[in-house]
């Protein structure tokens, strides 16, 4: 029987010919019956992919063949199985080609050379924010949308109030958080993908002690659980909704109509309306639309 998983990826590298990029990569993954999407620019890949463990394997040893790719950041995580042994959480491949494998809105202002973003934070392993947290008074920023947010986050981190990434730079740029440029700033996001691409914008901005949580959430929850400074659910991109790293997470969600402590993130009722918001089983089983689109 297969054994479902989930890869969450990514390699910054100059990339001469991304059509021919993606044309190779849906080839690999289609052949290995991989679910998913994958984005590719001139800056590198990105991509989040589901199935079979040993098919899974074989896309990261063809990944890691082509020499631009060879160090790509790679997590596992469970994924959940079909009947027919497929990974229920992806609904078909996707692999396209975009100006930015995160979506800032600023294409020109990252430059990436061989070794990966240039002029990026200073990267932290778990253990190493440890450290800087003993010694330093930190600033956590969450480098999220405000919905990732809401069900999980780092005790007392900055939560931009966005809805898309490409809100970051407007709020940066109006000196909605200068009061931090003097302060040791530490970055995370989901994989850490995001945060590669914010941590040089905000030193562009005059953010004097920038850090990045290195492979993101997803690697401290591998390292600590929920027995570190992370309280809450992983928000995830794909039909878990969200994660947990242990069988005490916290609820720090509260739902947008009762108020209720909840790590679930629903879509409105209403299908004009495309916001995400926390909502508990109770409220989610009547069907309410969000506050702003309730009758």
């Amino acid at each position: 029987m297969a054994t479902p998983k989930v890869i969450l990826y990514y390699a910054f590298a100059p990339l001469a010919d991304p059509e021919a990029i993606r044309l190779w990569q849906h080839t690999l993954a289609e052949s290995l019956g991989l679910r998913g999407r994958v984005i590719v620019s001139p800056h590198g890949i990105n991509g989040t992919l589901g199935g079979d463990v040993v098919e899974l394997k074989k896309y990261v040893r063809g990944l890691r063949s082509y020499a631009p790719f060879k160090d790509a950041d790679i997590k596992w995580s469970a994924g959940e199985a079909l009947p027919d042994g497929t990974t229920a959480l992806f609904p078909k491949l996707s692999v396209k080609v975009r100006d930015e494998l995160v979506a800032f809105g600023a294409p020109g202002e990252v430059e990436v050379d061989g070794e990966g973003v240039v002029d990026g934070g200073t990267k932290l392993t778990p253990e190493q924010l440890h450290e800087l947290v003993e010694r330093e008074e930190v600033v956590f920023f969450d480098g999220r949308n405000r919905i990732e947010s809401e069900i999980g986050r780092f005790r007392d981190a900055v939560r931009p109030p966005v809805d898309t990434t490409r809100e970051f730079l407007g709020l940066l740029d109006s000196g909605a958080y200068d009061h931090l440029k003097d302060k040791p700033v530490v970055t995370y996001c989901t994989g850490g993908i995001r945060c590669e691409v914010l941590t040089p914008l905000m030193r562009k901005r005059g953010f004097r002690e920038v850090y990045q949580l290195d492979g993101g959430i997803a690697r401290y929850g591998e390292t600590f659980g929920d027995d570190g400074l992370w309280e809450g659910s992983m928000y995830v991109f794909d039909g878990r909704g969200a994660t947990d790293f242990s069988d005490h997470t916290a609820l720090v969600g509260r739902c947008d109509r009762c108020d209720r402590p909840t790590n679930t993130a629903r879509d409105c009722s209403d299908i004009a309306c495309v916001a995400q918001f926390a909502r508990c089983d109770t409220c989610a089983d009547l069907g309410l639309a969000c506050a702003t689109h309730a009758a």
